[in-house]
C-alpha cells in the first residue's frame, strides 16, 4: 500500500450567516496510479461501507474502507488504456457489480476492434480475493462513459455512452450520432451472448459525460451532455425516450454535467473547456468561473448542510496560475443577489484531476470528496470536517424528476389553476 500524506485545511472568506466555513482534510490514499481514468463509489465487500473503485491506465483497482488496502481486480484487457467504471449493487446482495469500458482510442471512430471495449467483471466464486473474470461484450467505438441505470422495480441496466458517432471526424465531431447503448443485464452474466443491446439514443454526434436522474416512479433518467447540448432521456413504458434541453446557451456545448434534483445543473462549458455555470430555477444561467484549464469533473451537492447545492469542479491543465486541482463554489444567500464564493481546496495537495465523485464514506452526515490526478498520478480522498453546527437547518430533500406523464398532469393542473385558481389545491412540491 502506498504512502498516505493527510493536509488538513480551512478556506476563509466572507460568508453567508447560514454558510459554515468549508473545512475538509485531504488524504492521499494511492500515490502511484497511472492516470486514473474514472473513479466510482460502492460498497465492494458487503461490510456497509463505502469503497473506492478507479479504473487505471491498464488496472482497475478498488481502495477498501477504512484503512484503503488495494485490491487489483482486472488488468491488461486490452492493449490500449481503460477509460471508464461502472459499479453499483444491482442484485440487492450488497456488494457491488462491476463493469469496465476500454481500448481507448478517440481518433478512431470506424473499426470497432481498434477503438473501444465494454467488460462485465464478473466476481471470483466463493470469494473476494483475485482476479475477476472479464466477459467480453458488444461495443461501439470510442467507448468513454458508463453507468448501471434503474429501469424500475429491481431492474438495471448498463448504459455505454461513446464519445463520437460511427465514423465521425475526431477532430471536429462532426458526423453521425452517437449510439448510447443499454445493455439489458441477464440472468446468467457470464455469458456474453446473454446481454443484449438497444439504442438509448442517437442524436448528439459527439458526447462527454451524462447524468443519471431519479424519476418519482423510481426508475432513472439521463442527461447526457454534448457538442450540441443536453440530451434528456427517460424510461418511459419499457423504452427510452428523448428531447433536447432548450435553456439558452447550452448550444454552445457541454463537457461536465451533474445536477441535484430538479432544482440546479451545473455543467463545465464546452468540452474540456473553462467555464463554470449553473442553470436553477431562481437565475437561470450563472457562471461561476471562467479560468480552468481543462475542466474535467464536477460534483454538485449540498456539502454545507444549507438544503441548496454547492458545487465542486475539478481541472487537469495548470491555469494562469500554475494551479490544477479542485475549486469549491458556495451560492452566498446573504448578499442579495446571486453571488458565489470561490475557494480552492486542497492548495499544498497536488491533484490534475481527471475524475470526481462524492460520498459520505465515514457515515458522519459529510459528504465527502474522491478525486484522481492524471498528471499527479493520485487518488484523494477530501474529508468533509466542516462544522455543520446544532443549528444548521437540516438539508431540504430534493425532489425527483418528473416522468413525462406527471409533469403533462402537473401542466394540466396549473391551466386548469389559472381559469378557476379557486377550485384547486396545489400540486405537491409546487
Amino acid at each position: 500500500m502506498s504512502r498516505m500524506m493527510v493536509l488538513a485545511f480551512a478556506c476563509p472568506a466572507v460568508f453567508a450567516l447560514d454558510a459554515p466555513v468549508p473545512v475538509f482534510e485531504a488524504q492521499v490514499i494511492d500515490d502511484g496510479i497511472k492516470i486514473g481514468y474514472g473513479v466510482a463509489v460502492a460498497d465492494m465487500d458487503g461490510d456497509g461501507r463505502s469503497d473506492v473503485v478507479v479504473a487505471d491506465k491498464s488496472e482497475v483497482v478498488w481502495y477498501q474502507n477504512p484503512q484503503w488496502q488495494k485490491h487489483l481486480i482486472a488488468r491488461q484487457l486490452t492493449l490500449m488504456d481503460n477509460v471508464c467504471v461502472a459499479a453499483r449493487d444491482i442484485d440487492g446482495d450488497g456488494r457491488a457489480e462491476v463493469a469496465v469500458g476500454a481500448q481507448w482510442n478517440p481518433g478512431e471512430t470506424v473499426d470497432e476492434v481498434k477503438s473501444g471495449a465494454v467488460f462485465y467483471l464478473q466476481r471470483p466464486v466463493g470469494g473476494d480475493g483475485g482476479l475477476w473474470s472479464p466477459v467480453k461484450l458488444t461495443h461501439e467505438p470510442t467507448v468513454h462513459r458508463m453507468k448501471w441505470v434503474r429501469t424500475g422495480d429491481g431492474a438495471f441496466q448498463l448504459v455505454v455512452v461513446p464519445l463520437h458517432g460511427r465514423g465521425n471526424n475526431p477532430m471536429t465531431g462532426e458526423g453521425a450520432p452517437v449510439r448510447v447503448l443499454a445493455y439489458e443485464v441477464p440472468d446468467d452474466r457470464s455469458e456474453a451472448a446473454g446481454w443484449t443491446t438497444t439504442v438509448v439514443d442517437e442524436s448528439l454526434n459527439k458526447t462527454h459525460n451524462f447524468e443519471v436522474r431519479k424519476l418519482r416512479s423510481g426508475a432513472e433518467s439521463l442527461w447526457i451532455g454534448g457538442r450540441q447540448g443536453v440530451r434528456q432521456v427517460t424510461w418511459v413504458d419499457g423504452r427510452w425516450e428523448g428531447r433536447m434541453m432548450e435553456q439558452p446557451g447550452l448550444e454552445e456545448g457541454v463537457g461536465e454535467i451533474r445536477a441535484a434534483g430538479t432544482s440546479i445543473m451545473a455543467l463545465v462549458q464546452p468540452m474540456h473547456g473553462s467555464r463554470v455555470v449553473v442553470y436553477h430555477d431562481d437565475s437561470g444561467l450563472v457562471v461561476l468561473d471562467k479560468s480552468l484549464n481543462q475542466g474535467h469533473a464536477l460534483v454538485c451537492q449540498p456539502l454545507l448542510g444549507r438544503g441548496f447545492p454547492e458545487v465542486v469542479a475539478g481541472w487537469r491543465e495548470p491555469d494562469a496560475e500554475g494551479r490544477t486541482g479542485l475549486k469549491l463554489y458556495v451560492r452566498d444567500d446573504a448578499s442579495g443577489e446571486e453571488k458565489w464564493i470561490t475557494h480552492v481546496l486542497g492548495p499544498d495537495t497536488p491533484m490534475a484531476c481527471e475524475d470526481l465523485v462524492a460520498a459520505d464514506l465515514d457515515d458522519d452526515g459529510r459528504t465527502d470528496l474522491i478525486a484522481s490526478g492524471r498528471a499527479t498520478h493520485n487518488v484523494v480522498v477530501y474529508w468533509n470536517k466542516t462544522d455543520l453546527g446544532p443549528a444548521v437547518t437540516a438539508e431540504r430533500p430534493s425532489l425527483p424528476e418528473l416522468t413525462p406523464e406527471e409533469r403533462t398532469r402537473l401542466e394540466e393542473r396549473r391551466r386548469s389553476r389559472e381559469k378557476s385558481p379557486a377550485n384547486e389545491e396545489p400540486e405537491a412540491g409546487e
